[in-house]
């Protein structure tokens, strides 16, 4: 029997005019400081998932979310929990504002079939991955 919480996480695929892919670095206090990842956060009590991907994004980035869509959810198993990871695709045109780094990272717009940022956090790989693949053609 699985007793293990599970957190609920949004993560956004924000693209910008070239088609690449927004990442940020995540913070020094954080676990796995220093990797690459989607911007996103936990979602809170009574918040929906696109109510958190709004808050989240604008909290680390000082972006404006007006629409995204669910694209796919993966889950991460830890020790002491699990976390279902929901990751939103963000067109360029459903997203405004000046990027600003307020938790201290960095960001760096990806081709994700030619990454030139390194080490990606390990769950999102596999988003990273299939957006090469989707974005092949």
């Amino acid at each position: 029997m699985n007793n293990k919480q599970t957190i609920q996480v949004v993560a956004a695929i924000i693209f910008n005019k070239n088609s690449e892919v927004l990442l940020a670095s995540r913070p020094n206090d954080k676990i796995f400081a220093g990797f690459w990842e989607f911007p996103g956060g936990k979602i809170e009590t009574n918040e929906t998932p696109f109510a958190a991907l709004q808050r989240e994004l604008f909290e680390e980035t000082n972006l404006h979310i007006q629409k995204a869509h669910h694209w796919q959810t993966i889950t991460v198993e830890r020790e002491q929990h699990t976390i279902a990871v929901q990751f939103w695709q963000v067109a360029y045109a459903d997203w405004c504002g000046t990027l600003q780094a307020k938790e201290n990272q960095q960001f760096a717009w990806q081709n994700p079939q030619n990454l030139t940022v390194y080490p990606i956090l390990p769950n999102n790989q596999a988003i990273i991955d299939a957006l090469a693949q989707q974005y092949s053609g």
